[in-house]
């Protein structure tokens, strides 16, 4: 039939040597009749010490407890490909779990995946959320400041911590950001024979002998003056600490726009200052990644400590002076010349720099800076803007406009072939 296509069989079992198996609280009895058989048939069954004890007598081949660090587990699993081999995960093996880096390594063809519900699952089915409408992050492992960029009035957050510590954490970050009103509800070891559900203000949270196996649900109240993160690029340039090398909201607004992030992508902020685009930057999106080049260490420290107060804890910092700085650095889908677009070393290592069919975008103070820019932009085309912008202030008693330096942004793409 015209327009038809061929679809590849799926693969026979016989060629899917390695299978995934989520298991709850709840142990053998939350398994499938086809999930247990496949942990009973494994030479070779991979967990943790609880997931193992979970699984019980199911495993009856090899039981290996997984190896720390986590990516020698990988390579164990990935050691004993063809013969037929179990790796147990807690819930969804997909979600923020073990699939997920398999899933890098060894093809779908080569694998059978029988996900239990996952913890978000669970939680959003005791309290009666609706999961599509609830924010769903982890914070196990992981910096606690990435709730923050989720702090807005009204919303609902689940949030998978790392331990029992972990909820009494999220309440003082809360509290010490304006969210103190919020509701906090914990559910611990969801699926199982100790499963609990309990609800606790964020301030005064006294909440004690908190299971490990915990989520934090977060119905979120903001009092006045809290810290919240808009959505939108430009954030006021209070909520930045700064020693005045910041890129101010306005302009910043434009040059993210101008910078035109996509989904998984990587920005060079070189001369970061207090990291302001590159915050706003990986804001945008979670996909998005940063890496701000500074060579002064009180402005990289303080570009750090903007970057977790304003929930992007992920922003890399290298100290140093580029261009040198910029050498072994992945290469960027994007690069924003601030403090160092002076130099016209650092454009020439930029621009060698960028991925083909990526954008680099300068902006210039200085006439000598300008004069740089617009040379670039008669040698290699691109668009070159003049941005002005003034704010009502008191003038006597009255008020008047008063300007501030105007800036002069160069925005080029580069050729999918190359400069």
């Amino acid at each position: 039939m015209p327009g038809s296509e061929t679809i590849a069989p799926t693969a026979s079992t016989e060629s899917r040597w390695l299978t995934l198996v989520g298991i709850g609280e709840d142990g053998l009895a939350g398994l499938s009749p086809t999930a247990r058989a496949a942990v009973e048939a494994a030479s070779v069954v991979f967990g943790g010490a609880r997931h193992l004890a979970l699984a019980g007598d199911a495993v009856r081949g090899e039981a290996r407890a997984w190896p720390s660090p986590f990516a020698r587990g990988i390579e164990a699993v990935l050691a004993l490909r063809g013969r037929q081999v179990c790796v147990l995960a807690s819930g969804d093996p997909f979600l923020h779990g073990v699939g997920a880096t398999l899933a890098r390594h060894v093809p779908a063809g080569e694998m059978r995946v029988f996900p239990a519900p996952s913890a978000f699952s669970l939680a959003a089915a005791r309290l009666g959320w609706p999961l599509a409408e609830v924010t769903c992050l982890t914070v196990h492992g992981r910096s606690m400041d990435l709730v923050r960029a989720h702090l807005h009035p009204g919303r609902r957050l689940l949030v998978l911590t790392s331990d029992g510590d972990g909820p009494g954490q999220i309440a003082r970050l809360l509290t010490e950001s304006g969210f103190g009103g919020s509701t906090l509800t914990v559910l611990e070891a969801l699926g199982g024979p100790r499963e609990r559900v309990r609800h606790a203000p964020a301030e005064g949270f006294a909440l004690t002998d908190i299971h490990p196996l915990n989520l934090v649900a977060i119905e979120v109240v903001a009092a006045e003056g809290a810290r919240i993160v808009a959505l939108t690029p430009g954030l006021p340039d209070h909520l930045f600490e700064h020693d005045g090398q910041l890129t101010k909201r306005e302009i910043r607004a434009v040059t993210l726009a101008a910078l035109a992030p996509r989904r998984g992508e990587l920005l060079w902020d070189i001369g970061a200052g207090a990291g302001s685009v590159g915050i706003e930057w990986m804001l945008a999106d979670p996909s998005l990644t940063a890496i701000g080049i500074e060579e002064q260490p009180e402005r990289a420290a303080r570009a750090r400590r903007n970057a977790a107060a304003l929930g992007v804890p992920g922003l890399e910092i290298v100290e140093g002076h580029a261009p040198q700085a910029l050498s072994g650095l992945p290469a960027p889908d994007a690069i924003f010349l601030g403090g160092g677009a002076g130099d016209a070393g650092v454009i020439d290592a930029a621009l060698a720099a960028l991925k083909p069919g990526g954008r680099l975008v300068a902006n210039a103070v200085t006439l000598e800076t300008e004069a740089l820019l617009i040379a670039r932009h008669g040698a290699l085309g691109g668009e070159l803007v003049r941005l002005s912008v003034a704010r009502a202030v008191p003038v006597g008693g009255l008020t008047g406009w008063r300007p501030a330096m105007p800036v002069t942004q160069w925005s080029w793409a580069k050729p999918e072939g190359g400069a």
